[in-house]
């Protein structure tokens, strides 16, 4: 069973940020290179002028980072997530792998994702997998292809959770972020009126799309391919956004634009040591309802304050 390594290549100022976000997706450890201060650090340690010349040949410009992921922790997941999130943080960044090529952890993944209870309602469903027993829930056909969002990872079932409890026959959603459309999918089969997706990344767009396809949503879901809200109009009985905190900050100045008075605002993709980050830039905007946990994750659940 051969494990894939992931080298992401940003500007060394970025490398500690970089690493951060790495850090989300695996918790066995990570290593950064870093060359920016190669001879203060070796003067330093080994008090010595001699450096190997391949090391004084490195870009000084530029920080890898490399984590490690085993083929049941989902490679195709993990990269998603990764673009995903420095796309957000508005990181430059180039992703390698090597190893197993996609082509084989895309294919490889597939025999460790299997049906997934979420929630009380929801059965996700790979659309491999024919064998399943939905035991009365609402069945979710997904192929996640190369896009984020597949239940397996703790944002995307708490914001699952959220969605569950707070959609009615009434709601018209937006879903910041979207990625594989899962946030949307799952909200209309559960009964919403209408989802609107938005995603920076044109293969989530044309992923979402497929999988409303799959789930006979489409009629009911439009998918836009832009930055945030960039793209959107109109306004919205829930909003969800499972992406980075640093983003979700800057979508709360004015994602109130979209929203009713009552409308449901949740939020996801937030390392528990940003939590108070988050609540201390929505506090004057935004209630908190719910905060929900799992594994060092939170997804916050919010409305909007009275307006006195």
């Amino acid at each position: 069973m051969e494990w894939t390594e992931v080298s992401i290549t940003v500007p060394v100022e970025r490398v500690d940020e970089a690493g951060d976000i790495a850090q989300m997706v695996v918790p066995y450890g990570i290593y950064i290179e870093d060359y920016s201060m190669l001879e203060d650090e070796v003067q330093q340690i080994a008090h010595i002028d001699l450096i190997d010349e391949d090391l004084l040949d490195k870009d000084r410009s530029k920080g890898v980072v490399h984590i490690y992921i085993s083929p049941e922790d989902n490679p195709v997941e993990a990269v998603a997530f990764l673009k995903e999130r420095y796309t957000q943080a508005d990181i430059p960044f180039e992703i390698n792998t090597t190893g197993c090529q996609e082509q084989d952890w895309l294919n490889n993944w597939k025999q460790y994702f299997n049906p997934i209870e979420v929630g009380e309602k929801i059965l996700i469903r790979p659309t491999w997998r024919d064998k399943y027993d939905p035991k009365g829930r609402v069945v979710l056909n997904l192929d996640p292809g190369l896009a984020f969002g597949t239940g397996t990872h703790e944002t995307t079932r708490l914001c699952l959770q959220a969605v569950e409890k707070y959609t009615t026959p009434d709601t018209e959603m937006l879903d910041v972020g979207c990625g594989s459309g899962i946030l949307s999918v799952a909200a209309l089969l559960l009964g919403a009126k209408s989802a609107v997706g938005v995603d920076i990344d044109e293969m989530a767009v044309k992923t979402a799309k497929e999988n409303a396809v799959l789930n006979g949503v489409e009629d009911r879901f439009t998918v836009l391919a832009g930055n945030l809200t960039d793209k959107v109009e109109g306004k919205y009985n829930v909003v969800a956004a499972n992406i980075v905190a640093d983003a979700i900050i800057m979508l709360s100045k004015d994602i109130k634009n979209y929203m009713y008075d009552d409308s449901v605002y949740i939020m996801s993709g937030i390392i528990d040591t940003r939590v108070d980050d988050v609540l201390n830039a929505i506090g004057d905007t935004f209630e908190i309802k719910e905060k929900l946990l799992e594994n060092g994750w939170c997804c916050l659940v919010a409305t909007l304050k009275e307006q006195k």
